[in-house]
């Protein structure tokens, strides 16, 4: 099967149609040892075709301890295979507080962000891409990104990312620099209305929209049936829609969902895979996956052309069975910090 690509940035980057999120190989109670890890990295980004590379997505806090552990774990990878640094787009989420995850848009947490990032890789590879993880409502978006711009004339990174914004937010940040991309959560699970303005805004400014979790964390996999099923200290335990009757409800989905995907030889992941990248040539989606053989199963979903009636099929499902639970705490998407 041919390799999807996409491009960002106004053309200057080609990138494989889907992307590698790394977040889980750290941050969790037991951290996927490094061999294995790595095989599912190489996995990804031998996949993309010569000229072209594979967006790798890490933050600066997915680790249980230390909080650098993921970017840690980067440095490591490219310390040990150096020849595989030009197949990698690296990007990377900080902006949040020194001890919690709340955001901090102030130029000088945003700065020290940016420099813990860079330490923790060592110089071992390049760090393309930065975006703060959350906007702060302490501070304008502009200011944010005004600072973010300064990074990038000092040659700490190429280009400016934002993630969890609202559409107007991300019209703001674009008039003070071009943004290369938005990261935003796209699933089955996750399709609400400022998912799609945010997707309709990202085509016509030219921004890429980098979709994490394509697949409801997991959920969409069909290998998940309660919240049992996560490790012990696993954050998924404490989302709202992974418990009790919401999960007993959203499992309707994901199984209308095997049913569809059953019907077009397909898995369940590459199914939801291959819609959330239906949804727009600019349209990444970034499943996580520790595993390699999971990677290739996840990239070959990414890579599948869906029909429109497919399409259709995905889009009937999630209309008549519309999610129970919000994306994290239960206190509402505003109230965790998402579309700022």
């Amino acid at each position: 099967m041919t390799s999807q690509t996409t491009t960002i940035a106004n053309g200057k980057v080609t990138l494989g149609k889907t992307g590698h999120g790394l977040m889980m190989m750290t941050w969790k109670p037991t951290p996927v040892p490094d061999d294995q890890a790595f095989d599912s990295i190489k996995a990804s980004l031998d996949s993309v075709p010569e000229g072209a590379k594979m967006l790798i997505n890490s933050g600066e806090f997915y680790g249980v301890n230390p909080r650098t552990a993921n970017l840690e774990l980067v440095a490591r990878f490219f310390e040990k295979y150096p020849s595989y640094t030009d197949k990698a787009f690296l990007s990377v989420k900080g902006g949040t507080k020194r001890d919690s995850l709340e955001p901090d848009g102030s130029p000088e947490n945003i700065r020290q962000s940016v420099d813990a990032v860079l330490a923790a890789l060592r110089g071992t590879k390049k760090l393309d891409l930065f975006e703060c993880a959350r906007v702060d409502p302490n501070f304008p978006v502009e200011k944010v990104i005004g600072t973010l711009s300064e990074l990038v004339k000092e040659g700490k990174f190429d280009y400016i990312g934002m993630s969890e914004c609202s559409a107007e937010s991300l019209r703001k940040g674009y008039k003070v620099h071009p943004i290369a991309a938005v990261e935003i959560e796209v699933s089955p699970f996750s399709y609400e209305e400022e998912t799609r303005n945010v997707i309709v805004t990202a085509q016509e400014l030219g921004v890429a929209v980098v979709a994490y979790s394509p697949l409801g964390r997991g959920v969409l996999t069909g290998q998940i049936k309660s919240a049992k099923d996560f490790e012990e200290g696993d954050f998924r335990r404490n989302l709202t829609r992974y418990k009790d009757e919401n999960l007993k409800h959203n499992l309707t989905i994901v199984d209308a969902l095997k049913a569809i995907a059953e019907r077009h030889k397909v898995t369940p992941a590459q199914l939801s895979i291959a819609w959330v990248s239906s949804l727009g040539k600019h349209v990444i989606p970034i499943p996580g996956s520790s595993n390699r053989s999971r990677t290739l199963e996840n990239i070959e979903g990414g890579n599948l052309q869906l029909t429109a009636e497919e399409v259709a099929e995905v889009y009937r499902v999630i209309a008549a069975n519309p999610v129970k639970g919000d994306r994290y705490w239960g206190a509402g998407d505003k109230a965790s910090g998402l579309w700022g």
